[in-house]
């Protein structure tokens, strides 16, 4: 039977999981599915991964405007000004890129444990939501295998987003019920109805079993080893989700961290290299040292220099690298952009993709002294390793791991989407970024191509020691399966597409 709004629903924790592969489960999304009631962060990124600072400018001014309609006249009204903030004039595009490549991180950190228990253990899933579909769908249905997304449609206009929602308009309250109705037919009612809040009970009063999710302040997201799938790769600039507070402490910030990081960069570029590192301590960047890396190369001796093998984080790897040393050593790069070239204090050089060439460039530099490289090709934030190439263990026999870390509290180092010439200037904005550079020993020269072993058995062992050394997961993805999920593309050339993953393995 269907129950009025005044029947009290029995909460999520009452709710049997098993025995259910058969049924289908409706559920709400935010402080249903997410342990956030706020949807405000995920327009908040939309805003400033789009429209940039002055976009997320906008939306700040824009949600005291929001809040009171939301909390005081009608949920539909709040949402509907959110929306108008977040997306007006933006390419459908581009939006469509950030719920692909920077949502899902955000989303899947903030999963309800109990709503996942339940909603998991269901055959077909369907979620019910206010939020713009535009924005949801991708993380819902890629990681979640969420079957069906209903959510509010935005109007376009020419491939831009006009910022009005279409004549069905918000889904909230009744307009939920109407929706799910429309999908599945009057004569159908789903098994399993969750919801959080009053304006979800029209539809919940559709399903044959409600489950409400009250609101706990103690509640704890799922944590990072139980989530139904890993994200590898993501994109975007913030690292932290963007509530109302922390919005306005990144735009009053970003003024400030800007000239920080230009007098970091400054003095990284001008000081001798001795210089560097007490230079960075003093203007609040952490470097930490650990292992015993070995001496330079002396040319009077005919001594080759040696190839450091550094895990990839950032392109500040090899400036880290050097820093550390004391003293600058070259690196060779798959791509950097001309700005990066002009303000890097080390002499980089480009790979051109031909390995015979390569191979030529790479053993003239270390005739030279000292050399780094970063086998896997591209940076990787999350605490995986990309797949080596195997060139490097062909090349020399005088191999030094070298792994990497860093921490960043505020803005993240990396780009697939957007312009990397602003990579070293948005980690140099926070307030108190570090690396660690851990020289691991020497690669004994019975486990080098010089005793026999593939140049495929010397990437991998080396890529497993320094995933040990940092607790880090071996993978076999590449630079080019990490720019097809991010930008739809090799990493030549940044363009928008579809977003495109691929399963961790756990061997190397």
């Amino acid at each position: 039977m269907a129950k009025t709004d005044s029947k009290k629903f029995p909460t999520i924790q009452q709710c049997e999981s098993k025995g259910r592969e058969d049924q289908t489960v409706v559920a709400d999304m935010d402080g249903t599915l997410l342990v956030g009631r706020s949807s405000f962060p995920y327009f908040a990124l939309v805003a400033f991964e789009v429209g940039g600072i002055s976009r997320l400018i906008f939306l700040i001014l824009a949600s005291p405007l929001a809040g009171f309609l939301y909390y005081f006249i009608s949920e539909s009204a709040g949402i509907r000004v959110l929306v108008f903030a977040t997306f007006v004039g933006m390419k459908v595009s581009d939006i469509e890129s950030v719920a692909r490549a920077v949502l899902p991180k955000f989303y899947l950190s903030d999963l309800h444990p109990e709503t996942w228990r339940v909603f998991s253990s269901c055959g077909k899933r369907c979620v019910l939501t206010a939020n713009p579909r535009i924005m949801v769908e991708p993380f819902l249905k890629e990681y979640l295998s969420v079957d069906i997304v209903i959510g509010t449609e935005i109007c376009t206009y020419k491939g831009r987003a006009t910022g009005f929602v279409n004549e069905s308009g918000v889904l909230v309250g009744h307009n939920k019920a109407k929706a799910l109705q429309k999908a599945f037919g009057s004569k159908f009612a789903p098994h399993i109805g969750l919801g959080d809040r009053k304006t979800d009970f029209p539809f919940m009063n559709l399903c044959k079993e409600s489950y409400i999710v009250p609101p706990e302040p103690g509640v704890k997201p799922m944590s990072q080893d139980k989530l139904p799938k890993p994200i590898v790769f993501h994109d975007g600039r913030l690292v932290q989700k963007p509530s109302p507070l922390m919005a306005l402490i990144i735009i009053l910030w970003i003024p400030v961290g800007f000239l920080l990081a230009c007098l970091r960069i400054a003095a990284g570029a001008l000081l001798p290299m001795p210089l560097v590192y007490y230079a960075f301590w003093a203007l609040g960047v952490r470097v930490i040292i650990k292992g015993n890396p070995p001496p330079p190369a002396r040319k009077s001796t005919g001594q080759t220099g040696v190839l450091f093998i550094s895990s990839h984080r950032t392109l500040l790897d090899p400036i880290f690298l050097s820093t550390a040393l004391g003293r600058p050593i070259p690196a060779v790069t798959y791509s950097l952009s001309r700005l990066s070239e002009i303000i890097s204090p080390i002499k980089t050089v480009r790979l051109s993709r031909d390995r015979i060439m390569d191979a030529n460039m790479i053993k003239k530099l270390l005739q030279e002294g000292d050399l780094v490289i970063c086998p896997e090709g591209t940076t990787c934030r999350e605490p995986f390793l990309l797949r080596f190439s195997a060139l490097f263990a062909e090349l020399t026999n005088e191999l030094v791991p070298v792994a990497m870390c860093n921490k960043m509290s505020m803005f993240h180092g990396t780009t697939a989407r957007g312009w990397k010439g602003m990579d070293p200037f948005y980690f140099f904005m926070n307030p108190s970024p570090s690396y660690e550079v851990n020289f691991l020993n020497k690669w004994p020269y019975e486990l080098t191509c010089k005793s026999g072993k593939s140049s495929h058995d010397v990437a991998n062992y080396i890529q497993r020691t320094i995933a040990a050394t940092l607790s880090y997961e071996c993978t076999n993805f590449t630079r080019k399966d990490k720019y097809m999920a991010l930008a739809g593309n090799d990493g030549t050339v940044t363009t928008k597409s579809e977003f495109a993953s691929k399963k961790v393995t756990t061997g190397c």
